[in-house]
């Protein structure tokens, strides 16, 4: 069964690939978010010349092999293209065996627990707190995430004082038992990390993510060797060195994969089995409610390594207007934890009258 053709359908923010064998059967997926009407161009230039007229099956040769031959090309934007095709194989090897994802990779759908990531800093501590009450009350999470200091803020804040303010804030609202999370987002060196992460321990804290710059994996490690909480990381992390690097270090404590940053599924799986044999837990970056939170609820299902929760954002069209309405069904989410769809594939249909809006562009064969 032999790849035939690929499609992008692709805005600034989302870009579906389809993906048809000579068979017909037909499979979608995602290159990763923002930017993605140029991943899509990356995926036609770069991608399906090595892709089309390939077995379809054959997942782990194409995501092998492409990067080698484009080995002039290595980063990030190749690695957000090689996603949409690896995530499409996936979605088209279980529509034709007739089995969800998360059971191709040996898991069972189920309802999965999940924590509320807020994406916000222009928010007051005060109002942080309201809103995760809410949707504690509502929806039944039982873990919060929110964010500290200023995205790669070299020891900034975001206004002075709003880390001091927000931690024992959120803290004093949510109660004892409600697990907390933060996001550090790059912003501090390793002193002021170490610092803010007293002031986490202090408070319950369970999760401290992205302390230092990403890129500065030895800043990293001395957070994570000084503090008894979890120091986590990895989302922006493409280059499979890097992360054997990063977890044979032990620079962070879990480790944090984005499967459309990382190149999908597949190489996804090589990051978690590394972390398995490190004796270290996966919890992917998953931060917004396009189809990157469905790849990631099926790989959780099926992880033995998995970590306790998948993150999942809280954000609505306010703040991601581009998230409403890509497909359906939508996610179920049940006592703070959300379904793992269970039909073939990824189990979900994308919507057609967001596809006729969107930028359209094929590579066949012939």
């Amino acid at each position: 069964m032999k790849i035939k053709s690929i499609e992008t359908f692709a805005t600034e923010f989302v870009g579906f690939v389809r993906v048809t064998a000579d068979s017909g059967h037909q499979g979608w997926g995602q290159v990763a978010n923002y930017h993605s009407d140029i991943s899509a161009l990356v995926l036609h230039r770069q991608v399906a010349p090595w892709s089309l007229g390939h077995d379809a099956l054959d997942i782990e040769s194409l995501v092998t092999g492409i990067p080698e031959r484009e080995h002039k090309f290595p980063g990030s934007y190749l690695f957000r293209a090689i996603a949409g095709l690896d995530t499409a194989l996936w979605d088209l090897r279980g529509k034709i065996e007739g089995k969800s994802v998360c059971e191709l990779l040996g898991g069972k759908p189920r309802f999965f627990p999940v924590y509320a990531s807020s994406m916000k800093r222009d928010i007051t501590p005060e109002a942080e707190a309201e809103r995760l009450l809410r949707l504690r009350d509502a929806l039944g999470y039982t873990a919060f995430k929110f964010r500290v200091g200023r995205e790669c803020g070299h020891d900034q804040d975001e206004w002075p004082g709003r880390t001091e303010a927000i931690v024992p804030t959120i803290r004093k609202a949510m109660g004892p038992d409600a697990r907390l999370l933060v996001d550090g987002n790059s912003g501090y060196t390793p002193k002021k990390a170490i610092e803010v992460g007293r002031l986490l321990e202090a408070n319950g804290i369970c999760h401290f993510e992205e302390p230092c710059p990403y890129w500065e994996l030895d800043w990293t490690k001395q957070v994570t060797d000084a503090l008894d909480l979890d120091v986590t990381g990895g989302e922006q992390d493409c280059d499979l060195t890097i992360w054997r690097r990063m977890i044979e270090m032990r620079a962070v404590d879990v480790v944090q994969p984005d499967v459309c940053y990382l190149g999908g599924i597949s190489r996804t799986l090589k990051v978690a089995r590394m972390a398995e044999a490190a004796g270290l837990p996966v919890t992917p970056h998953s931060a917004n409610l396009s189809l990157v939170t469905v790849f990631t609820l099926h790989l959780m299902g099926a992880l033995a390594n998995a970590g306790p929760y998948v993150e999942f954002s809280i954000e609505g069209p306010d703040y991601y207007p581009w998230q409403d309405g890509l497909f359906s069904p939508g996610f179920e989410i049940e006592d703070g934890k959300v379904r793992i769809p269970d039909g073939p594939g990824w189990g979900i249909e994308i919507n057609r009258d967001w596809l006729a809006k969107a930028a359209y562009r094929k590579s066949e064969v012939g």
